[in-house]
């Protein structure tokens, strides 16, 4: 599977990639993220939970950052394991690029391959659930970037429902894990 994607971030160079190496606020954007801590200097560790039907499932992953070019591009390789559910691996290529002083544009690759029970499942499937994670992602990072105007009061909601979560929402956790890793898993 590849997904890639651009997004125009509503903050500065350095705000964006202090914020995609932050691990509080990459958590607070990954849906279903229990747990993303370093165990390293270019080294961490999630644990990213999942409700399939009425089968709960939880992906303990790791993922190790190289090509670390501050702070304009870096490359995440993860791998995630979800027991019986199955398992993903990959990499992601992120690159950061200045448009103005208060933009950023964004740009993504990962690629990533499955296997076990989530390897059933079909590639279009996988693919909008993929599209569909990214998506929320962004929409939570970006509204933790953007400058709130005088009187307003930002309030940033759930990256994403868990309730009707499927197993095509349960490949793209680990898929988030890889790309939105990559966007968000960072570097320091």
């Amino acid at each position: 599977m590849e997904l890639q994607g651009e997004r125009l971030i509503p903050a500065s160079l350095d705000q964006t990639w202090q914020a995609l190496n932050d691990p509080e606020v990459l958590k607070a954007c990954i849906a279903g993220c229990e747990s993303l801590e370093r165990a390293g200097n270019n080294e961490f560790l999630a644990v990213v939970a999942a409700r399939v039907g009425p089968v709960s499932a939880r992906f303990k992953g790791s993922l190790q950052l190289s090509d670390v070019q501050p702070p304009h591009s870096y490359t995440l390789h993860f791998d995630g394991q979800g027991g019986a559910a199955g398992y993903g691996k990959g990499s992601a290529e992120v690159s950061l690029a200045a448009e103005g002083e208060e933009q950023t544009r964004l740009r993504y690759v990962a690629r990533a391959q499955v296997g076990g029970k989530m390897a059933q499942v079909g590639s279009r499937l996988i693919d909008a659930a993929a599209a569909k994670i990214a998506e929320d992602f962004f929409k939570a990072f970006e509204a933790r970037l953007r400058p709130a105007t005088a009187g307003e009061l930002i309030v940033v909601e759930p990256a994403a429902e868990q309730e009707q979560a499927s197993a095509k929402t349960m490949w793209w956790l680990i898929a988030a894990l890889i790309a939105l890793a990559a966007l968000y898993f960072w570097i320091r």
